[in-house]
């Protein structure tokens, strides 16, 4: 397979509105559905939400996916069946694997403010698992480069663990002047959740666009504003 990278820019993903909710989806989602941009490689869903104050997803069930929840700004309550319950705010790690089978409401932790969050499926390498919950927080280390926020990778020390040994995810918040060397692997996923960078012999990618990489080649993102970008490593595809 060619190497490939793809801008997905911001004003060109599907949106879900309603009277509390703006969702924006990178892959097919809900009632969006193209099936030519079902995944990039193990990724299935990024949606970048914004949920209006003292509002939020009721009681819902998932099963065999890995879901990983990044907030923005905000705050944002989480409840499951299996008695989980928190407060996930800007760089707490969050994974819930729905395995077998779990039901979970997402809120609004406060009344006067909205929460932004980014949330990303995988899908777990196998099914029925035992559902479960991690979160961790990483606030400060991601000032310092390209941080593992999520892995199932043989070898990679994250925050919390993924139940894909291929798949894991990366984040970065980069002041001006400062720059990441992209990971190298099959399929990559990377996201702009603000700011504005360079992507080495590519394109300036702004807030909301996307960038699909096959056969990623570790070039280098820079930036002259403050940014946060999240980037997800897979070195494999659904089905193989």
């Amino acid at each position: 397979m060619p190497a490939t990278v793809e801008i997905r820019r911001a004003a060109d993903r599907a949106v879900t509105t309603t009277s509390w909710l703006n969702s924006r989806h990178s892959f097919s989602f809900g009632d969006h559905y193209d099936p030519a941009n079902t995944h990039h490689g193990l990724l299935l869903v990024n949606n970048d939400d914004v949920v209006a104050p003292a509002a939020g997803f009721d009681t819902h069930p998932h099963r065999d996916m890995e879901i990983v929840t990044w907030v923005l700004s905000g705050a944002l309550a989480h409840h499951d069946s299996t008695g989980n319950h928190g407060v996930i705010y800007p760089g707490l790690a969050q994974r819930m694997s729905a395995g077998s089978g779990i039901l979970h409401s997402e809120k609004n932790d406060s009344a006067t403010e909205p929460v932004h969050f980014v949330q990303m499926w995988v899908i777990p390498d196998k099914t029925g698992i035992s559902p479960s919950y991690q979160q961790h927080e990483i606030d400060d280390e991601l000032l310092s480069g390209l941080v593992t926020i999520a892995s199932g990778i043989p070898g990679h020390d994250a925050a919390i663990t993924l139940h894909n040994r291929n798949a894991a995810l990366h984040g970065a918040r980069l002041e001006p002047g400062g720059a990441v060397n992209l990971p190298t692997a099959p399929y990559l996923h990377l996201f702009v959740a603000r700011g504005r960078l360079t992507l080495e012999g590519v394109d300036t990618v702004n807030e909301g666009d996307a960038v699909r990489f096959t056969d990623a080649d570790g070039r280098r993102l820079t930036t002259d504003e403050p940014s946060e970008v999240l980037i997800w490593e897979m070195h494999s595809k659904l089905g193989g």
